[in-house]
């Protein structure tokens, strides 16, 4: 049965129970993205699984990742009931009982069957790789079909290259950046110490994924500067259709420490390959990112653009979307699905990493979840109201 309510977007983050831990350790990246793109995470069989007037609600043992807005996947429900199982977005949870719930138009009843619950993956595809390298693509038939390559045998950083198309783990065509423009392929930072964990944030819809690592936090809880990544389609601005209009966010720096270099939430560098122009001939060229208010090289949380939050006649938060143009130029291919920029100032002072913010005026029934996505402050800096960047993700969808 298909969910009462859109399932399209589907967030993860550190912080879950159960969630898989991104560490200084080879292939420790790749578990992650086949837990949150293909396979989901944190299974539990349900101890009961009830609908009371448009509400099921779910019970368990133990703790589970999931948080209200996020995306579950049920199965094993047999009987009258079977139409519950499939996804299905949190309404609510309470840690106590051990319960979710989520909306639904079943008719009232007790499900039977052994039922489980997981989170639910947002729906990409391993093409080829069983563990490292591995290479991702989305199943969205409407989508590019351009493919990710992550070489994830390194401990502190993951090497990124995307292609328009792979035939096996190593090789394929159209490659984005080429071996000319950044040789090995770009780097995605996982840790700035090989012991502890680090915090991390993944959001996705079926043709886009985002990954925001926060890299000093295997060294402290202090250290809260991220960046923000990502791979696949932009929401493009051409009438026609623009199959190429897909992204990759990488830094070119090999040292860790300073991997914060061409994230998505401020890339005045150009520096965000894609495998073709909008003309769809070529080879891969470089973007940049930039908001509608302020210059493009504008920090979001820290940049006051538009003045410092909260706006002092009306109190409040501006967010706008990022824009995506080719280097050398001020014309505007398409735009990051999801993703809001803040172009104020002081928002660390207020909102903190994990924060949800409740959508107003042209926003109103969204939610957003605040995380780090600093690009200009080296990860082993102490979290401040001036160097800590925080965006906002959309996670109540559709993104397009």
């Amino acid at each position: 049965m298909t969910s009462v309510v859109d399932t399209s977007v589907k967030f993860f983050n550190s912080t879950m129970a159960g969630a898989p831990a991104l560490t200084g350790a080879a292939g420790s990246l790749v578990a992650l993205l086949d837990a949150c793109l293909k396979d989901g995470f944190d299974i539990k069989t349900l101890s009961s699984l009830v609908v009371s007037g448009g509400v099921a609600t779910a019970t368990y043992t133990g703790a589970h990742s999931a948080v209200q807005d996020s995306v579950i996947q049920i199965a094993g429900v047999t009987g009258t009931l079977v139409a519950l199982n499939g996804e299905q977005k949190v309404t609510s949870k309470s840690v106590t009982a051990g319960t979710v719930t989520f909306a639904t138009n079943a008719p009232d009843g007790i499900a039977s069957g052994t039922i489980t619950m997981k989170m639910a993956p947002a729906g990409w595809l391993k093409l080829f790789g069983s563990t490292n390298p591995a290479v991702y693509k989305s199943s969205d038939p409407v989508a590019s079909g351009c493919c990710l390559r992550v070489d994830d045998t390194a401990t502190l950083f993951a090497r990124v290259v995307g292609y328009e198309s792979m035939s096996d783990a190593s090789n394929g065509i159209g490659p984005f950046p080429t071996p000319a423009q950044m040789s090995g392929g770009g780097y995605w930072p996982k840790s700035i110490q090989v012991a502890g964990n680090v915090d991390w944030y993944l959001f996705a819809d079926s043709r886009m994924f985002y990954f925001a690592p926060v890299p000093g936090r295997s060294q402290s809880n202090g250290f809260l500067c991220g960046t923000l990544r990502g791979f696949g389609d932009i929401v493009s601005y051409k009438p026609s259709g623009d199959p190429f209009a897909c992204v990759l966010s990488f830094s070119t720096n090999s040292s860790v420490a300073g991997q914060f270099d061409g994230s998505l939430s401020n890339s005045p560098n150009s520096q965000i390959a894609m495998p073709r122009a909008f003309t769809g001939v070529g080879s891969a060229v470089f973007h940049y990112t930039w908001a509608p208010i302020g210059a493009s090289a504008g920090i979001s949380g820290l940049t006051n653009s538009a003045g410092p939050f909260p706006n002092p006649v009306d109190g409040s938060l501006t967010m706008v979307r990022r824009h995506l143009s080719p280097t050398g130029q001020n014309y505007a291919r398409g735009e990051l699905p999801g993703y809001m920029h803040i172009p104020q100032s002081s928002v660390y002072d207020t909102f903190k990493p994990g924060d949800q913010v409740v959508g107003t005026g042209q926003f109103a029934g969204r939610r957003f979840v605040a995380f780090t996505v600093s690009s200009e402050f080296a990860f082993n800096n102490t979290a401040t109201n001036s160097n800590v960047s925080l965006g906002l993700m959309d996670t109540t969808g559709p993104w397009r």
